[in-house]
């Protein structure tokens, strides 16, 4: 069996018959510089996010005196995760959770409006690739000189392009690779460390680490990962109905196709002049002709290179544009506008409001102060001398405020108990800002005490009162004591 021979971009290896490669080998694409309103959004798209990834680990943001000013830090030395004004401990790991759900619900929603935008204009991918096809392009030409310098044999002006544009890469992936570990830093002193090669040995691999992924996948691999490594494309169908707006040939208008030259009537031939300029400029090297496919993006580049050759042969615009399966299906005459409320788009904005009410309401009804108990285990009650019962406790009191507090234990249930702390004179433990103090705690019951037990687990409260506000927070704890009518252990 056989398999055709595609031609993409003048040079690549491709499948042989019987005996020959069971898988067709890479066409190398060199995608063509596009003009328009849409390769200038990408623009636009490209500086805003890469701006952002690089820049936001050296923006500031005022805590106070006693925690990190860093806008966004994940801090795991001190498992906390701080963005701007929202700090995340270890047991609120829901928020990030709540915080992915919205993105994926988000994803869905504008995928179910207007198709894979996000891979054509946000996704990492697709800002790298696209950077590194600029540096390809600044140093080697557009793509017919890149297609030249392939196919010409290896001289000081090749050998210089080619390492130029490699150099750049692996300058980029460093850098990219640097913003990354800033996340997980003080980046004004990470920065220098590195540098001075005072870092430490993790912030080093990491950087390496990334800077070669960066530079495989952006600048190498390029759209094989699209194509090949990315689940998205595979997911993204079942998201689609006929009103998603996806970029599509519109063969009602452009057929039949076929060269064209000036003075030649259009009556009885489509506007579509076979100039496969929207082959060129596509990063994946597919024809928008043959409809739907998995490689296409939708970046929309092949809309501003059509667009621009209708302008060049006094046709309108639009023979490729954002359009919908059901307006593709009934042509021009039946063309329907963009029906946005729909039960799936309804589905996901409703589900989107919900979670984020949800987040809303935890985040203005989560308090400054939690408190756990851990009751001792082995024993669980010790038998005093005197007929007594010891109870063990571990009381950690995690103050989540910016300033230190200062706090009074005590037992609320158990009456004529005593509470014996360990290190803490008085019964007043002080909290450090946004820090977690554990205290060792006995609760102790004289022989009378035990006697009016009603049961041998009694429950009680411990109660924490901020000695500044008079604020109390109890917590539920249970005070083990010795079978009743049964021998003490």
């Amino acid at each position: 069996m056989k398999m055709a021979n595609v031609e993409l971009g003048g040079g690549g290896a491709s499948s042989s018959g019987e005996g020959g490669q069971l898988y067709a080998g890479r066409e190398k694409i060199y995608p063509k510089e596009a003009h328009g309103q849409f390769r200038t959004i990408k623009w636009i798209v490209m500086a805003v996010t890469l701006g952002i990834y690089y820049l936001l680990p050296f923006v500031r943001w005022d805590r106070g005196p006693y925690l990190p000013d860093q806008a966004v830090l994940i801090d795991l030395p001190a498992r906390r995760f701080y963005f701007f004004f929202l700090e995340i401990w270890p047991q609120e790991f829901y928020y990030v959770t709540g915080l992915l759900v919205l993105a994926a619900l988000a994803l869905f929603l504008v995928t179910s409006v207007a198709g894979r935008v996000w891979c054509g204009y946000t996704c990492p991918q697709t800002v790298w690739t696209d950077l590194m096809i600029a540096v390809e392009r600044f140093w080697q030409g557009d793509r017919n000189a890149r297609l030249k310098l392939d196919k010409h044999p290896w001289s000081f002006e090749t050998l210089r392009k080619k390492g130029a544009t490699h150099l750049t890469w692996l300058a980029i992936a460093i850098a990219t690779g640097g913003a990354w570990v800033f996340y997980f830093a003080d980046a004004p002193t990470l920065a220098r460390q590195l540098v001075t090669f005072e870092a430490p040995a993790a912030a080093y691999f990491f950087i390496g680490l990334f800077t070669l992924t960066t530079y495989v996948l952006g600048g190498i691999a390029r759209e094989q990962v699209c194509i090949y490594m990315c689940p998205w494309p595979r997911i993204q169908g079942a998201m689609f109905d006929r009103d998603s707006l996806l970029i599509s040939y519109r063969a009602w208008r452009g057929e039949p196709h076929g060269p064209h030259k000036a003075g030649q009537s259009w009556e009885g031939r489509g506007d579509c002049i076979d100039c496969h300029q929207c082959v060129a400029v596509c990063p994946t090297g597919i024809d928008i002709r043959d409809g739907a496919q998995l490689e296409c993006i939708q970046c929309a580049l092949c809309i501003d290179a059509c667009d621009e050759i209708m302008d060049k042969v006094g046709r309108p615009r639009g023979l490729i544009a954002y359009d919908t399966i059901r307006n593709l299906d009934a042509g021009a005459e039946s063309a329907e506008p963009l029906r946005l409320l729909r039960p799936r788009v309804l589905l996901y904005a409703g589900a989107i409001a919900l979670v984020g009410l949800i987040m809303v309401v935890a985040l203005m009804m989560r308090p400054d102060l939690d408190v756990n108990v851990l009751h001792d285990r082995n024993p669980l009650y010790v038998k005093l001398s005197d007929g007594g019962v010891r109870n063990g406790y571990e009381v950690k009191i995690l103050n989540k405020q910016y300033v230190p507090r200062a706090f009074k234990l005590s037992v609320d249930g158990l009456p004529d108990a005593s509470v014996q702390m360990i290190g803490h004179e008085g019964g007043i433990v002080p909290v450090p800002p946004d820090k977690l103090q554990a205290v060792k705690l006995y609760v102790t019951l004289d022989k009378a005490g035990v006697r009016a037990l009603p049961e041998q687990a009694t429950p009680f409260k411990f109660v924490v009162t901020n000695i500044a506000t008079g604020e109390r927070t109890e917590h539920n704890a249970t005070f083990q004591g010795p079978p009743k009518g049964g021998p003490a252990r």
